[in-house]
């Protein structure tokens, strides 16, 4: 299984028209607020901190640069290839490796670990952006890259996140000038309940070791200047044993 044409084209159209500067995109967070937070929830889980460290939904970079730094091997993927490529112009001469993947399938996902072996996984804000009928089988390619040793943290928007964006984009004023393209190209939040995420790692054969929620930071701020975050929950899982 992979994702429609559709949903690809839509990515590619968000990310080949999405501005280089930092920031510019409505989740594109500086990773001081963002995956600094998250690998401190990560850490104490990674049996294997020496394992690869795969990104998924990598987009322009910002979060995998700064994984690149605190680990050996960071692979950041992403299923568009103009989100790679701002990955790759804002990474110059560093060396961190950004492939295009389809982490919903199969085969993409296997001939990725056969490559890497066993592998950690960093995962910000994917599922709830899926498809409904992509979110199992990509639950199932995280799966598999973990194989027997890695472990994954999965960063979602929870489901009281949903009314805050519908407030957002209806606002009289319009959506905020960062939440429009995103609207725009077709790729608005979907809505995941909170208590599917752990059924989505059960049929994965994962087990849930720790889980919690923390508001998810955007770049767009209100009108009093306070940046508006969305409740967001965060799980670590690893395969059963």
């Amino acid at each position: 299984m992979s994702v429609d044409s559709r949903y690809r084209a839509a990515w590619e159209g968000f990310w080949r028209e999405a501005p280089e500067e930092p920031g510019g995109v409505f989740w594109d967070a500086d990773a001081k607020v963002t995956a600094a937070l998250h690998l401190a929830l990560f850490e104490p889980h990674l049996t294997d901190a020496d394992l690869p460290l795969v990104d998924i939904g990598c987009g322009n970079g910002t979060q995998t640069r700064y994984f690149a730094d605190r680990f050996d091997q960071v692979i950041g993927v992403d299923l568009s290839a103009a989100a790679l490529d701002h990955a790759r112009r804002a990474d110059p001469g560093r060396g961190t490796a950004y492939r295009l993947l389809d982490a919903t399938d199969k085969a993409e996902v296997e001939a990725l670990h056969a490559e890497t072996g066993d592998a950690n996984v960093y995962v910000r804000g994917v599922l709830h952006q899926c498809e409904p009928g992509d979110r199992q089988p990509l639950v199932d390619g995280i799966a598999a890259l973990l194989g027997r040793r890695g472990r994954a943290l999965l960063v979602e928007l929870s489901e009281t996140a949903r009314p805050v964006l519908g407030a957002l984009a209806q606002h009289p004023a319009g959506p905020p000038p960062k939440l429009a393209p995103v609207l725009r190209h077709g790729i608005a939040p979907g809505e995941v309940a909170d208590e599917a995420v752990p059924g989505y790692l059960r049929a994965a054969g994962l087990t849930l070791l720790a889980c919690g929620e923390l508001p998810l930071s955007t770049t767009e701020f209100t009108p009093d200047g306070s940046r508006i975050e969305l409740p967001s929950r965060w799980f670590v899982t690893a395969r059963e044993e």
